[in-house]
């Protein structure tokens, strides 16, 4: 053991465990060079970005150096002693001033743990730490960190110490709250006395090895994991090979000089397991620093650059850290999936399949268990009334209670006179003085709110009985503190449905709450009207004389309700009644043998629970005396109680685990400290998994102070059932209470074994006693039917008795559930005939009758079949450091349903101090410690500043509050680490590609295997009969000249400028002039050849147009560029200038102040000057026209060049000849029936594609006049191009989707004004949006919502669909049906599968037809693999035969070969004769029940979307839109999404509209909706600020781009989460 605690404690960097041969003496290490090292060290890249990086390397580095005048002070700050355990110095201070040296508390649970952590060190992963931008990393200055205290192996010693600077300050009331259970934890120390004697063995070795164990702090601290420093990548690592990339980091520092060693992550297709990382260890000693091991370069080599699989070299950081996730995750994952997708179609999710081998309950069936008789005590009072008389009248001057002041000095002496005399004021004054004598407002048997605060218990008690002689039935709640206080909302629900109209309080309380301007109580959230009433004496009028109560025997009435909040955070009213309060007391005073006039000191919360039937119920039925201590007095002073029941010689204490804990942080040997009064201390939560802890150290440190072991008395309780069972106060000689050493595994089973062969995952119990007198118990199965359990088997313990709640107030059918439950024995027979009560506790009844709590049916947490207590969690959780890290041991441990399962998720406070390395090495244990110990995965670890978890009223984690704000993404935490990899093992096996049907496979016809094939076209060029004149031109230079000579002064084109008015017009003649000119200057200044490029750079415009037709009449090629951003001259010039190169043009025409732009200073800083063609202005042109026009002799020469940036970022032109030209503006013409009388509106960028068409070629073809309006114009005035439309009365308008979107976000608030500035859009036949993608319904119809009171038909609004080798394939014309919608199952699709859906079902995917097919276009569905046809109920890639299709690609290497089917290739069977060109978009086709033109059912054409987008996860094809449509849905936060995959991983990236505080909460949001949507896991979540996800001009997004920038560190990002 020695060895192994040293090895764990020390955690030298070592991930590879092989370095104890190195023959290194590690105590020979000096602590201050270790210190430095390990300060360095912190800073390895991997925690942060670059820029963070190099910053905070040099303020650490730099606080060595000599202070330069004028320098940060700030430099230094960052330094801290290390996390490396170390003898601290202040704790050994502590040691000499006489500090106990026994261990006074039980730490099996804590050793438990640490061994567990131990055993990992055999087994290592690596955790990529995630990386955080230096503003969100809490800084914390030197002064403000306390070094750690010691972690000795069995943090035995340590435990009292680390709480000094928390002062004691008990300020939780619940430890972790939900409903009030209550943690011995605060102070942070574990304090499990969890597991089995079987390990007091090696704490004793432990203790020995503690000193040195602590002394050999770290000094290598290899980055291990690129993350939390030295111990985490020891414990958290198995043998994966993270090769000497993630030991690089050692920046070793002597005498400034710093050894790097850089290698690239190893190649992950080619994993070996016998590629260990280290060559070599050398050993390099410096003088004074001990020895510091070194790695070696590994044999990767030093390249610091890697390429991505696309050979884009990326900096080996971020791929160092995705290498390290993907070497996690080859560890096999506990259940292996299946290997076959048996079902091809259906995805079905793992079934979770009950372990053959899981222990199953073998023991008899349990018999029902019976409490002793309640004994009939001749003078016990007829009711509790009755008592108070009694006591108030015989013996008034007797104390009844004493409160304490914030000193611990008596604050007031309540007697039973005054209680009896106030009580009856109170009782009068509710009954006759409110409302008027006709209407009272308050009549017997009516609810009303008892608000009091937690130190006034005198006036709560005269409340309370108050209302009990009034018989008015008091609802004691908390008080509220602020308007929007965490269950406040809730409990105000509850007094609305109790129908309370009246709050009682105390005089201070009023004062207190918060008022409005005018002194009224504002109506709290939630809350009913109430009339605020202060029950205090001096405001109450004197009932008169002959004023008597009715004091009644106790009946079946309801007494008082008690609010109970449930795990989701609602909240009950328990009802009890008068006669279940009294029989309930008399229980008590039988089972604690309580006597008259005894003295109680009681800590707990008065208004609920064991305070409540204590120290406010049972002792005035027995007229004792209570001293109580308030909470805020226990804050400051922990030991008040102890000090109480020595000065008042108390009998009995009822406390909590956590006071009995407190208690012993803040005793330092206190002489007069005396507890042999005490024959009972009532532990009120001793039904915790944890309270065993406390109970056993504090029997250890007072026994010598009186305390005997026979006095500690845990008890169970529940709102519904109030005391379930509570230990008797033992006879000196009797046995000895009942532990249970139980197997966590069996426990996760339902079933009780006792000690496993593990030792480490067991859970220690202590009994609560036997059944309450006059009650009977039965343990029944937690499903459905309440079937008695068999003895070796959890159940829900019940208890059958008068002494219970009733009712759930207002809910029959709950109530029915709970507390009219009939248990059956195993065949089916009811085991009594009076209804039992469920008491929400999970147990067993041992050995003679003992009853054993094992945790609470609300913190019962189902995952994968097994039963896991949230409890236990958190006390495991507690385990590891406590004292150094859980602020507070603030812990909520929840579950959340994510993929049909339950996910467990632990959320804690961490201290102020802590580091980022802290956390995350405490974050990496807590995973492994309960991995170990429950064999359960943790889904989401988060960690939260101190106290920021919403509280309850007494300081309790409020858990229900904790979920929501977790779930909503408002917890902000400042760490998160997600393990969705190791949790979720019911995803959907992956898919098996089936072998596809091939030519065999029956063909009849137009059916393939018994589906039609999915073909379609539009209509027959050659059928249609219309009198085009423009046909009999075979070139469009032709029709130019024709129409400038039958119609010169026709206007084709108008230009607006921002304001909406004429920037500029050309007629058909006009525009012939200028071309003639254009050509002129090409020919003469530019010595231009037949068919030679020129690229045309202009803003979008006529001089554009008037060029292009200039090249024409010169027979030149044009090519259209965008021009460069002035504003972003960097980015935007080198694209022109490619376009420029790869097109090979000889010459670039431009205007004026483009050209001066291009030789600006700023642009030769982006592309040398000297490398341009020569650049022509056409602002002045010469007067003469050319000779003679050039006329093409063949029509398939080369019209124009058309380049674009593809999605993927890959720049591609097409070539386009004079014949697909022509056809192409023909078609448009024919779908759009366009005529020189009609006018076009047209919003788009006119470079490339159909927007280029639609402004350059189609009014020349067609003679109908085009409104250009450019869509950079919309950014000044974003109603222009709508304002356009409207006073032009067009009927048919272009745009694109960033115009559509801009009018969405920029007019959204405007209409009402649009429209009373005579805005109309009702002519607007079509409204067609031009796009390459599948459409984007939703904006579509935002749109169409919008802008519908201004006129526009919702069925105006279409898209258009064209690609690369077709520039347009659809477009929505004017006759012909309107476009449909179908909804398509995502699952199927993930399988190639077109399934319609109905709209709304379950992963349903609405997607838009894009237009009809266009004249003269062939459409076909064909697989991309085999290339066969498809049927009509696959997805498929979209295959077109047109005229006007591109003729290829235009590159310069000429390797046209690589793609050369993309533009002709022949199906593989069916019709292998007609040549298709690929669009490489996955699409499919569905036969309508529409008709269209020419009668025939009409077949619409759906997109997907783009082949080389969609990613292969798990054997499924996946579209990233799907993807990033549920992430942007999942938080309003979320702007826009980019999702792209690299080796295998999903990378979701995310812009953050927020503070930077909430890119955190993102990251379990993104995993879930991912998870739950689309059966992925994502590997890496990156948070990014607004506008980083790249988008180019036709506002698609370039996710390759940002791949490539994400992989060089070039984002900048918030916050990137490595999930494991």
């Amino acid at each position: 053991m020695e060895m192994k605690s040293l090895a764990f404690r020390q955690g030298g960097g070592h991930s590879d465990g092989d370095v104890g041969g190195a023959g290194m003496d590690w105590k020979e290490l000096r602590w201050s060079t270790s210190c430095r090292l390990t300060d360095i060290q912190h800073v390895h890249e991997g925690d942060i970005t670059q820029k963070g990086y190099e910053k905070k390397r040099s303020k650490l580095i730099g606080a060595y150096f000599p202070q330069t005048p004028g320098m940060d002070p700030s430099m230094g700050q960052e330094r801290r002693t290390p996390v490396t355990p170390s003898s601290s110095s202040r704790y050994n201070r502590r040691r000499s001033s006489g500090s106990r040296n026994e261990r006074y508390r039980s730490d099996v649970h804590t050793e438990a743990v640490q061994a567990a952590l131990a055993k990992h060190k055999e087994r290592k992963m690596a955790v990529p730490m995630p990386s955080k931008r230096r503003s969100l990393v809490v800084q914390t200055s030197m002064d403000a960190y306390t070094p750690p205290d010691t972690s000795s192996g069995s943090e035995g010693e340590g435990q009292g110490d680390g709480d000094e600077e928390e002062g004691g300050d008990g300020e939780e009331e619940d430890g972790r709250g939900g409903g009030g259970t209550s943690s011995s934890q605060e102070g942070s120390i574990s304090m499990e006395h969890w597991i089995s004697r079987a390990i007091h063995g090696t704490s004793s070795t432990t203790n020995t090895t503690s000193s040195t164990a602590s002394s050999s702090s770290s000094s290598t601290r290899s980055g291990g994991s690129g993350a939390a420093g030295g111990r985490l990548a020891d414990v958290l690592a198995q043998h994966v090979h993270i090769s000497a990339q993630h030991h690089h980091r050692h920046h070793h520092h002597h005498r400034h000089h710093k050894t790097e060693n850089h290698s690239a992550p190893p190649d992950v297709t080619s994993y070996t397991n016998n590629t260990t990382t280290t060559d070599g260890i050398q050993v390099e000693r410096t003088p004074g620093a001990g020895t510091a091991p070194q790695r070696q370069t590994s044999k990767y080599g030093n390249a610091e650059l890697m390429e991505t699989g696309d050979g884009v070299p990326v900096s080996s950081r971020v791929s160092a850290k995705i290498q390290q996730l993907v070497n996690t995750l080859k560890r096999p994952k506990r259940p292996p999936l299946r290997e076959f997708f048996v079902d091809d179609f259906e995805e079905l999710l793992e079934v979770q399949q009950p372990d053959p081998n899981q222990p199953k309950a073998e023991g008899a069936q349990m018999v029902a268990m019976r409490g002793e008789q309640l004994g009939v005590v001749t003078n016990w009072p007829p009711s509790l009334e009755a008592a108070l008389q009694r006591w108030g009248t015989i013996s008034p001057k007797a104390p009844c209670l004493t409160t304490m002041d914030t000193n611990g000095k008596p604050l007031y002496v309540l007697t039973y006179g005054k209680l009896w005399s106030r009580s009856m004021k109170v009782a009068y004054n509710l009954l006759h003085k409110l409302g008027t004598k006709q209407e009272p407002l308050i009549r017997p048997g009516d609810r009303v709110a008892l608000v009091f605060p937690n130190n006034d218990p005198a006036a709560f008690m005269t409340a309370f009985y108050g209302c009990l002689l009034a018989e008015v039935v008091p609802v004691p709640i908390e008080v509220p503190l602020t308007r929007k206080d965490a269950g406040s909302q809730q409990i105000g629900f509850l007094l609305g449905s109790c129908g309370v109209t009246v709050a009682l309080t105390s005089d201070a309380c009023h004062k207190g709450l918060p008022k409005s301007p005018t002194g009224e109580i504002p109506q709290f959230k939630g809350w009913p009207k109430v009339l605020w009433f202060v029950a205090e004496s001096k405001h109450l009028s004197k009932p008169p004389r002959d004023w008597f109560p009715h004091i009644k025997d106790a009946n079946q009435d309801t007494a008082y309700i008690e609010y109970k909040t449930c795990k989701d955070g609602s909240v009950l009213g328990v009802t009890v009644m008068r006669i279940a309060m009294l029989t309930h007391c008399q229980a008590l005073t039988q089972s604690c043998s309580y006597t008259e006039a005894e003295t109680i000191v009681n800590v707990l919360d008065f208004k609920k629970d064991v305070g409540l039937w204590h120290a406010v119920l049972t002792s005035v039925m027995n007229m004792m005396h209570v001293i109580s201590i308030p909470y805020a007095l226990m804050k400051v002073n922990p030991l008040s109680w102890i000090q109480k029941v020595c000065q008042y010689k108390a009998k009995v204490a009822c406390v909590k685990s956590r006071d009995m804990h407190w208690a012993l942080v803040a005793h330092r040997d206190q002489r007069e400290v005396n507890l042999s009064s005490l024959r009972m201390l009532v532990v009120a939560d001793g039904a915790n998994p944890w309270s065993i802890s406390s109970c056993d150290a504090f029997l250890n440190v007072f026994q010598t102070k009186g305390l005997k072991p026979e006095v500690i008395c845990p008890c169970a309780s529940s709102p519904e059932a109030l005391t379930v069972a509570i230990r008797r106060p033992l006879e000196e000689d009797s046995t000895p209470p009942g532990r249970g050493v139980l197997s966590m595994q069996g426990l996760s089973h339902g079933v009780i074994r006792v000690d496993s062969e593990e030792k480490l995952s067991v859970l220690t119990l202590q009994d609560v006693g036997s059944v309450m007198p006059g009650a009977a118990m039965c343990v029944v199965k937690l499903e459905s039917v309440p079937q008695l359990c068999k003895t070796d088997e959890i159940g829900e313990l019940c208890v059958c008795t008068v002494a219970t709640g009733t009712s759930y107030y207002g809910l029959a059918g709950m109530t029915k559930n709970t507390f009219e439950v009939f248990p059956v024995s195993n065949n089916g027979t009811p085991i009594s005939e009076f209804p039992f009560t469920r008491t929400g506790l999970l147990g067993f009844i041992g050995p003679a009758g003992l009853i054993f709590v094992a945790g609470k049916m609300d913190g019962l947490m189902v995952v994968g079949g097994r039963r896991h207590n949230a409890d236990d969690i958190v006390a495991t959780a507690l385990a590891v450091e406590p004292m150094k890290f859980v602020y507070r041991g603030r812990i909520a441990v929840f579950s959340i349903t994510v993929l049909h399962d339950e996910r467990i998720v632990v959320v804690a406070e961490q201290r102020p101090d802590s580091t980022e390395e802290d956390s995350f090495q405490w974050m990496s244990r807590v995973l492994q410690a309960i991995d170990s110990i429950h064999q359960v995965g943790v889904y989401c670890l988060a960690l939260v500043p101190s106290n920021t978890l919403p509280k309850t009223p007494l300081g309790g984690i409020h858990l229900s509050e904790t979920k929501q704000l977790f779930l909503e993404g408002s917890l902000h935490p400042c760490n998160v680490l997600m393990c969705p990899h190791t949790c979720v093992t019911n995803l959907p096996k992956p898919r098996q590609k089936q072998p596809e049907i091939g030519p065999a496979s029956v063909m009849v016809g137009n059916l393939v295997s018994g589906k039609r094939i999915a073909q379609a076209s539009g209509r027959d060029l050659g059928q249609i009969e219309d009198n085009d004149q423009a046909r009999k031109f075979l070139f469009l230079a032709e029709v130019l000249q024709w129409r400038a000579q039958t119609t010169p002064d026709h206007v084709l084109y108008t230009l607006l400028n921002s304001r909406g008015t004429i920037a500029s017009s050309l007629t058909c003649v006009q525009l012939h002039k200028r071309a003639e000119k254009i050509a002129a200057m090409l020919a003469e200044r530019g010595h231009l050849q037949d068919g030679d490029h020129v690229a045309l750079v202009y803003p979008p415009g006529i001089d554009l147009i008037a060029a292009f037709y200039g090249c024409l009449y010169a027979g030149c090629v044009p090519i259209t560029v965008r021009p460069p951003h002035p504003q972003n001259i960097a980015t935007t010039l080198p694209t022109v200038k490619m376009i420029v190169e790869v097109s090979r043009s000889v010459c670039v025409m431009t205007t004026q102040v483009i050209s001066k732009l291009l030789r600006s200073k700023e642009a030769s800083a982006a592309v040398d000057a000297r490398t341009w063609p020569p650049i022509m202005d056409t602002d002045d042109l010469p007067k003469k026209k050319p000779p003679l026009l050039y006329k093409p002799s063949n029509p398939d020469t080369l019209a124009y060049l058309d380049f674009s940036v593809s999605t993927t970022g890959m720049l591609a032109g097409v070539k386009m000849s004079h014949t697909a030209t022509s056809a192409f503006c023909r078609s448009i013409k024919l779908q759009c029936e366009l005529y020189p009388s009609r006018e076009v509106a047209i919003c788009l960028d006119p470079y490339c594609g159909l927007g280029f068409v639609l402004w350059c070629l189609c009014s020349v073809y067609s003679g109908h006049q085009s409104i250009l309006i450019p869509p950079s114009e919309l950014e000044v005035n974003p109603a222009l191009w709508l304002s356009a439309v409207s006073q032009y009365k067009v009927r048919d308008t272009f745009c694109s989707y960033s115009v559509m979107e801009l009018c969405t976000k920029g007019l959204g608030l405007q209409t009402d004004s649009l429209k009373s500035r005579g805005l109309d859009l009702s002519r607007v036949r079509t409204c067609v949006v031009v796009a390459e993608e599948r459409p984007r319904i939703a904006l579509t119809q935002s749109f169409s919502k919008l802008f519908k009171d201004l006129g526009l038909h919702p069925r105006a609004v279409s898209t258009s669909f064209g690609c690369r080798i077709n520039l347009a394939i659809c477009l929505q014309g004017t006759s012909g049906p309107d476009p449909t919608t179908v909804y398509v199952d995502m699952r199927a699709l993930r399988h190639d599968r077109v399934r319609l859906v109905e709209r709304g079902s379950p992963h349903s995917l609405p997607l838009m037809e894009s237009g009809k097919i266009l004249p003269g276009v062939r459409i076909i569905i064909a697989n991309p693999e085999t290339k066969g046809p498809m049927g009509e109920s696959h997805l498929g890639e979209i295959w077109v035969h047109s005229g006007h299709n591109a003729s290829g690609y235009f590159t310069v290497y000429g390797d046209e070969a690589l793609q050369s089917d993309h533009f002709n290739s022949r199906l593989s069977f069916g019709d292998t004769q007609t040549v298709w060109a690929r669009t490489g978009y996955l699409g499919f086709l569905r036969r309508t029940e529409l008709t269209d033109a020419s009668g025939e059912r009409h077949d619409a054409l759906y997109v997907v979307g783009a082949l080389e987008e969609a990613m292969e996860l798990r054997g499924m094809r996946y579209h990233p839109i799907d993807i990033e449509t549920s992430v942007i849905r999942t938080h309003k936060s979320i702007t826009e999404c980019a999702v792209f995959t690299w080796t295998n991983l999903l990378v979701v990236v995310v812009e953050l509209d927020g503070s930077e505080q909430e890119a955190l909460d993102l990251v379990p949001l993104v995993t879930n909706v991912v998870l739950e949507e689309h059966y992925l896991i994502v590997g890496v979540v990156v948070v990014v600020d607004i506008g980083v996800i790249p988008i180019n001009s036709r506002g698609e997004k370039q996710r390759m781009h940002l791949r490539d920038g994400f992989l060089a560190d070039q984002l900048d990002p918030i916050y990137v989460a490595y999930n494991m």
